[in-house]
């Protein structure tokens, strides 16, 4: 492959140092699908001749087929899949097949095979993005009444509907569907046609690949063409942070399936036994997405420390793009498919959840706000009042909802029995209506918002 530059091959340390086809092979589909649009362009710039490009197409057609039925050999003194494919279709149609090659570096056309394979990689997070949200939707459509203890540094602060609850994670995952969704329109250009560095001299038509390749256009310096990983780093960083949520999903369910909690059960397809202990009942699908997380975002600081002082073109080292990228899609479309299941097969167990909520007199706050309402309390004088009631209720062990009528007029004269609508957990729900809130018809119509949104 290298001609008559060197007047010895590669020694074996070399060899494999430099061999990315254990790796790139990946890439097969992508490889072929740019051949075949450059070799049409080719034909179609007359730089090729008609019967060269009908051979060289159905060469890449039958190594289509062949690598689908039977995979992609490991050669590696060919070093990539770019040259297995052009080896393969010398084998086939002897020397034409080395005109493929015309108009084309290795360079524009690795950045074009990853583009696709990460433009292929976008679409997936986003359907399995859109799968998790369906699965919360429903479930926060179901449970839209049932109350549950709200958190601030997990101990109980306010009553607040699972429904609600859930959404907050559906909202998370809108912003991961709107980084990847940005990431992909980026990515939208296509290198191919960019040569090693400088363009080319062939007559090439770089709109017409661009089409054949389905990007909206072709990127328009040929330096930045070949050099760019930007399209990798911004993948990186949507499933990052998408990752990131995900980890927070799965740690919500790892805590409120032990004992203590008790909120779910979650499906027996996603929980694994004990090998000593056969009462056992373990979280490992939540865990090991919440383990995954740091793996992908370990991915993409790995690429960015790569690129970060790389002149420009291309150099050796952007080879190393492609392992952590592939790695991070892998991890997260099985963290999506896995999250997904989790939250359509759990078993909420709501009875529990409501009776939580009851615990750490999560209903002060409804206390305070009604001094405020019906007596004109100050809200600073309000939030006092309301402390005293809650160390009152404690010394004598009840809720507040229980604290005695003559007791809380023993701490302020202004409170009547009015104040007990207030001071169920259900009543702390459904006074909580302002747009966004807690509240189950706020809930309901988050949710039809979400499906309409989704649906379009």
């Amino acid at each position: 492959m290298w001609g008559g530059r060197f007047a010895a091959g590669p020694s074996a340390v070399m060899r494999e140092i430099n061999a990315s086809i254990p790796f790139d092979k990946a890439l097969w589909r992508q490889d072929i699908a740019a051949s075949l649009a450059h070799v049409a362009m080719l034909g179609d710039q007359n730089i090729l001749a008609k019967e060269d490009v009908a051979a060289i197409t159905n060469g890449l057609r039958q190594i289509e087929q062949e690598y689908a039925a039977t995979g992609v050999p490991e050669d590696w003194s060919l070093e990539d899949i770019h040259m297995t494919v052009e080896s393969r279709l010398a084998e086939l149609i002897g020397p034409v097949a080395g005109r493929l090659h015309t108009a084309r570096s290795r360079n524009d056309q690795v950045a074009t095979d990853f583009r696709l394979w990460v433009r292929e990689a976008t679409d997936r997070a986003l359907a399995g993005i859109a799968t998790l949200q369906r699965a919360l939707i429903a479930q926060a459509d179901e449970h839209a009444a049932s109350v549950m203890p709200g958190f601030t540094h997990l101990q109980t602060a306010q009553p607040v509907t699972l429904g609600h609850h859930l959404l907050a994670y559906h909202e998370m995952l809108r912003r991961d569907a709107s980084r990847f969704a940005d990431a992909r329109a980026r990515a939208d250009e296509c290198p191919l046609g960019a040569a090693a560095l400088a363009g080319t001299g062939f007559p090439i038509d770089r709109q017409a690949t661009a089409r054949a390749l389905g990007f909206t256009g072709p990127m328009r310096n040929s330096i930045d063409a070949v050099s760019d990983r930007d399209f990798a780093l911004d993948y990186l960083a949507a499933a990052s942070q998408c990752a990131l949520h995900l980890s927070r999903l799965a740690e919500e369910f790892v805590l409120w399936a032990s004992q203590p909690f008790g909120f779910v059960r979650l499906p027996d397809q996603l929980s694994t036994g004990s090998s000593i202990m056969p009462q056992k009942r373990n979280p490992d699908a939540a865990e090991l997405v919440r383990g995954h997380a740091g793996r992908i975002t370990g991915c993409l600081v790995g690429l960015a420390m790569t690129m970060k002082g790389l002149p420009l073109a291309y150099s050796k080292d952007m080879q190393d793009d492609k392992p952590p990228v592939f790695e991070a899609a892998g991890l997260l479309d099985l963290c999506l498919a896995a999250m997904s299941g989790m939250v359509a097969n759990t078993t909420f167990v709501t009875e529990r959840m409501r009776e939580a909520a009851e615990f750490g007199y999560a209903t002060a706050t409804d206390l305070a706000d009604w001094l405020v309402r019906e007596a004109d309390v100050p809200f600073r004088e309000a939030h006092h009042i309301t402390g005293t009631a809650v160390k009152r209720a404690e010394a004598l062990g009840v809720g507040l909802a229980d604290l005695p009528l003559d007791e809380l007029r023993a701490i302020d004269g202004r409170i009547d029995e009015r104040v007990y609508a207030v001071l169920s957990v259900e009543a702390s729900v459904a006074a909580r209506r302002s747009y966004g809130g807690t509240a189950p018809a706020e809930v309901r119509a988050r949710v039809a918002e979400a499906r309409e949104e989704l649906n379009r």
